[in-house]
């Protein structure tokens, strides 16, 4: 079974020992996104796991491939050109002090991909299931519009689509996230998501406000899916599942 997921991955810099970006005068460097660390998850576990995105050709370029071959994830669908890699700045929280992330990815090499680079044909052949995230289609306009061919072309040729909502409150609004997931869920087969993005995200309500009594919170939750089973059949006449 071939998996295909779709992201952008990132130069990953981290403080030491817990300290502030303005504390440091140094960061660990590694590499990762949404969507390239599920593939190299799955390829780790010993399945056939392809990432699809779009990577500078460049030094910088070369050392994110290179992360993703050798944790075996097939790189032969990722496009190489554009202007840089995105990056994001991770501070690693501390007793209350909560963790946080920077990006700086605007102007990034899969942000400025135009949709049309994106041949779903060639690269969805052989393919079974196609994963992404709310991530993504947060990325850009065209990244957004490239997640939408995708999924019509899987929903065209019977492609499970799986999809995790991970909302991100610093790359679009909720407003905006809604206007655009909302209608990409009709091309979904199996949704993941936590009580909070499924509210932010689709504007489900699924959280019960207590998270020390789980077994109270099945019941909005059984709501909260049939709810969504409800508007993506009415939209595309889907059995679509969902997973909090």
């Amino acid at each position: 079974m071939k998996i295909l997921t779709f992201g952008e991955i990132m130069l990953r810099l981290k403080t030491p020992d817990h300290l502030r970006i303005v504390q440091t005068d140094g960061f660990e460097a590694s590499y990762g996104g949404a969507e390239s660390n599920v593939a190299v998850s799955l390829a780790t576990l010993g399945d056939d796991a392809a990432f699809v995105t779009k990577l500078p050709k460049n030094p910088v370029g070369d050392a994110a491939f290179n992360e993703l071959r050798r944790y075996g994830v097939d790189t032969s669908r990722i496009l190489r050109g554009g202007p840089r890699l995105g990056i994001y700045y991770f501070e690693k929280g501390s007793d209350i002090r909560p963790t946080n992330v920077l990006y700086d990815r605007a102007g990034s090499a899969l942000a400025e991909a135009d949709a049309s680079e994106f041949d779903w044909k060639a690269l969805l052949d052989g393919v079974d299931i196609f994963f992404f995230s709310g991530v993504t289609p947060a990325i850009s306009t065209s990244v957004e519009q490239a997640v939408r061919d995708a999924l019509q072309y899987c929903h065209a040729h019977g492609i499970t689509v799986i999809c995790d909502l991970n909302y991100r409150a610093k790359m679009w609004s909720r407003e905006k996230a809604q206007s655009v997931m909302k209608e990409l869920m009709q091309y979904v087969d199996l949704c993941i998501a936590n009580d909070e993005d499924f509210e932010a995200t689709l504007g489900i309500h699924a959280f019960d406000g207590d998270m020390h009594t789980a077994s109270t919170r099945l019941r909005p939750t059984a709501r909260a899916c049939r709810k969504f089973r409800s508007f993506t059949q009415i939209a595309a006449q889907l059995p679509a599942s969902c997973a909090i």
